[in-house]
């Protein structure tokens, strides 16, 4: 499909336009064309993280660099990276020995239980001996290789001592694993800070048309979930992996200084369950990407069925919306079950796989120790490195996926980081402090595209004190001239001249100080209302606040409010009406004195007696300052000093309200589409001459 991007707005929008026109219902087959383009441009995709943004990447397009450029963040912190890598590496060290010195605890124990069933006063050899002429060959093989006093016990002071020494590597081992936790995650802290900084500064630089080709999902997706998930991947990935990595290395080492024989036996089960983690993983993560899937497809459905909640009530589709409901709910839970079925399934047979080389090394183990091959303590070692073994390579596995996750957030910041930036300023001119507001545009020329031009060659002229309305069809360049006045778009061509000074010789803070601009989605930030009055001109005093409150028919309403203007918006602004939004913003445009007004359609959220009082308003403040006013709604530009017609962002027609009406042309056209009920009534006179009137 084309480039569409519908907001929760737009759907609402789309959804009536479909369902109504005129007040008059429409087809059945419209509402399931716009039910069909509201599904479609409304799924999710892991692109722009799920349906609310809540999904971060999984999948790095380029791993190798992305990860090199992740690890290149943590360069400023080398110093204190390099003290979580010494303890990290002194507390596996001591974790991995632990066992061996057990093993010779065992030893102790095993060597003074035997030994004291021996007479005293021989020698090992001489008990060896006796035993073989006995024909007792496999208890004298085992003897053979044990460290024995025949008649003396269990060594009680260095049992103690060997136990003492374990327990003082493991309290060691679990003090630097934690002081390196401690050191990784407030460095790792700072690098995220660092990280926030320069993607708010990043944001303040970028172009509009950045974020108009964008979902606000999309962006916020990777300004808040990438950046935790890669404050989580640096957390855990780093340091579990690291310490994963070095506790598998160890393992093999004390395997093979213990017996190289069963260390052969333990390393056949690593490939089968590389293999089995391989094979088993792959299919859960497909599993997994369905579950995602449907996941914010449920979300998606539950979201239009709350924003849409009336319109199903007045249509009594409710039952439908509970019949979609259960349809992609069904659809969730058997891709979740299934998904987490499979991943449930790794672990299980992976320990499968570690019984069978357990089960090896306990008999090869046993025999060896019978033979005298091997010192019961060794034997028991090295089972517990064979049952410590997998544990690592699961959370090798795991912290992989984390890792890979991480990664592909991180690459997606560092997309965000590298944007193209705005033009970088070339201030060579200054506006005087009080400037009257004299725009002249000069053979203009813009186009998003290099194939689609927009304005082409456009001459026109804003007298100071004027005011100019912008009408005509949706993409006809209106919204863009304003645009291009504020300098969010560069032109391709001509010149925009204030007092005569071209604005590309301002710097964009001196010239955006000087206007002040109206939108037509009125915008509050959590807060009070005098806040955000006051947001025009943090230098404005509470007689300044309260005067434009007072121009702009705020304060008619705030006085009737328990807490007056320190009344607290939420950050929806549910607890005002979508007109005194409106107004508000129109009042924090007014309190920053600007020379030049820009209203974007500032007046279709008010109701019609409003909007009387905002013109009245506006009309007494728009002296002595120049007023760009596009309104679709013509009512509300009657009184223009000049009326400008565009059509495929070239001005058509230009003059007065009743000039324009004479001459019959597009503004008639225009005129007459809404106060006549979409009839030119020249044409329907034209065509009904000669005809008897009905009575």
């Amino acid at each position: 499909m084309a480039d569409r991007r519908i907001t929760r707005q737009g759907k609402n929008e789309v959804r009536k336009e479909a369902v109504s026109q005129d007040g008059a219902p429409q087809g059945g087959q419209v509402v399931a064309e716009a039910e069909e383009i509201l599904e479609e441009e409304y799924r999710p995709t892991e692109a722009d993280g799920g349906m609310f943004g809540e999904m971060p990447a999984k999948k790095a397009k380029n791993f190798g660099p992305s990860a090199k450029r992740l690890m290149g963040l943590l360069k400023p912190e080398r110093a204190l990276m390099s003290v979580v890598v010494l303890f990290i590496l002194v507390s596996v060290v001591l974790t991995v020995i632990a066992p061996k010195i057990l093993g010779q605890a065992m030893d102790v124990i095993f060597t003074g239980a035997i030994g004291k069933q021996m007479p005293a006063g021989v020698t090992k050899d001489q008990v060896v001996e006796g035993l073989r002429a006995q024909g007792q060959d496999n208890f004298a093989d085992m003897l053979s290789g044990m460290n024995l006093v025949p008649g003396q016990g269990i060594d009680f002071s260095r049992l103690t001592f060997l136990i003492a020494v374990v327990l003082l590597m493991y309290f060691v081992a679990g003090v630097f694993m934690w002081a390196q936790g401690y050191i990784l995650n407030r460095l790792v802290m700072r690098v995220v800070y660092r990280l926030r900084q320069d993607i708010e500064a990043k944001i303040n630089r970028l172009p509009l048309g950045y974020f108009d080709t964008r979902q606000r999902g999309d962006v916020l997706s990777r300004v808040t979930n990438d950046v935790d998930n890669i404050q989580q991947g640096l957390q855990q990935a780093f340091s579990q992996l690291l310490s994963s990595l070095l506790q598998v290395l160890g393992i093999v080492v004390m395997m093979f200084i213990v017996s190289w024989q069963l260390a052969l036996i333990a390393l056949i089960a690593l490939p089968l369950s590389g293999v089995v983690a391989g094979v088993i993983g792959s299919r859960s993560q497909k599993m997994f990407q369905s579950q995602w899937k449907n996941t914010g497809l449920l979300n998606g459905q539950i979201e239009e069925s709350f924003s849409g909640h009336d319109l199903a009530t007045v249509f009594g589709r409710q039952a439908d919306m509970v019949r979609r409901f259960d349809e992609k709910n069904e659809e969730l839970y058997r891709a979740s079950f299934n998904a987490q079925f499979v991943s449930g399934m790794i672990f299980p047979v992976m320990n499968w796989v570690s019984y069978l080389a357990y089960v090896g090394i306990a008999v090869v183990g046993g025999l060896r120790v019978a033979a005298g091959q091997m010192s019961l303590g060794d034997a028991t070692a090295f089972i517990q490195y064979s049952r410590e073994f997998t544990q690592p390579l699961g959370q090798i596995a795991g912290m992989a996926n984390m890792l890979q996750s991480g990664v592909a957030s991180a690459e997606r910041t560092f997309e965000l980081l590298d944007a193209d930036e705005e033009e970088p300023e070339t201030a060579t001119s200054h506006l005087p402090a009080v400037t009257d507001g004299h725009v002249d545009f000069e053979h203009v020329s813009f186009s998003y595209s290099e194939d689609k031009p927009l304005i082409e060659d456009l001459s026109l002229t804003a007298e100071p004190g004027h005011t100019v309305a912008i009408v005509g069809p949706t993409g006809a360049g209106k919204t863009t001239l304003v645009n291009l006045v504020m300098r969010f778009y560069e032109i391709q061509a001509g010149r925009i001249l204030l007092d005569g000074v071209d604005i590309r010789d301002l710097s964009r803070a001196e010239l955006r100080s000087k206007v002040g601009m109206v939108l037509q989605d009125a915008w509050l930030f959590g807060g009070t209302i005098y806040d955000n009055i006051r947001y025009g001109n943090l230098d404005a005093t509470e007689e300044e606040v309260i005067a434009a409150a007072k121009a702009t028919y705020v304060d008619r309403f705030v006085r009737a409010l328990p807490d007056g203007y320190q009344t607290v918006i939420d950050e929806e602004g549910t607890n005002v009406s979508a007109g005194e939004k409106q107004l508000i913003t129109i009042a924090r445009a007014f309190v920053s004195n600007p020379s030049l007004l820009i209203l974007d359609e500032a007046t279709s959220s008010v109701d019609t007696r409003t909007e009387l009082l905002v013109q009245k308003a506006m009309a007494a403040l728009r002296t002595d300052r120049t007023s760009f006013v596009i309104a679709h709604r013509l009512s509300t530009i009657r009184d223009a000093d000049t009326i400008l017609v565009m059509e495929n962002g070239k001005i058509v027609e230009q003059g007065g309200h009743e000039e324009l009406l004479e001459r019959g042309g597009a503004y008639h056209r225009l005129y007459m589409s809404q106060f006549a009920g979409g009839i030119d009534l020249d044409e329907q006179t034209a065509a009904s001459a000669g005809s008897a009137p009905r009575t």
